[in-house]
């Protein structure tokens, strides 16, 4: 079989991030594929599962609410390696496109106060495994990468 794109990228040079992941065509429709690398791949811990899992119940609320994006929105989950997440919207974008967008979430989740939405036993499998502290401290940790991200941050290494 052939190696697929995601396992082709150098981790030992990949760093915190937004990057373009892949770019599916549907007919007329492009879904872009965004990496966001919230920990240096085999360098730094990854996130601990209850903030993950705070993380993405948070992140999927936020993005499939937002009053522009929403309706772009395919996906948002986390990475099997936990180090970060996916999000697949519709267009062909780059990363300095949603640049705006991922701040926002991220001062959305850093100000989140309140029950975690979906983590109730009827709307989640595991739905007590939840850290909103950690979740806190992730997202203010990479809001500060993505602050002024060089080219380092947005295009991965070649």
């Amino acid at each position: 079989m052939e190696k697929i794109a995601s396992f082709q990228v150098d981790h030992l040079r990949l760093l915190p991030g937004v990057y373009v992941s892949r770019k599916d065509k549907f007919g007329g429709t492009v879904l872009t594929t965004f990496d966001l690398r919230f920990k240096q791949p085999n360098q730094e811990p990854v996130i601990d599962m209850p903030a993950l899992h705070t993380l993405e119940h948070l992140g999927a609320t936020f993005l499939r609410s937002h009053k522009t994006w929403s309706p772009r929105v395919v996906y948002f989950g986390p990475m099997g390696c936990r180090t970060g997440f996916y999000v697949i919207l519709e267009g062909d974008l780059d990363s300095t496109a949603v640049l705006p967008l991922l701040r926002e979430l991220l001062d959305w989740i850093i100000a989140f106060d309140g029950p975690i939405p979906g983590a109730a036993p009827g709307e989640c499998g595991n739905y007590s495994e939840q850290n909103l502290n950690m979740a806190r401290w992730e997202a203010k940790r990479y809001a500060g990468l993505l602050k002024n991200p060089g080219p380092e941050r947005l295009n991965y290494p070649g």
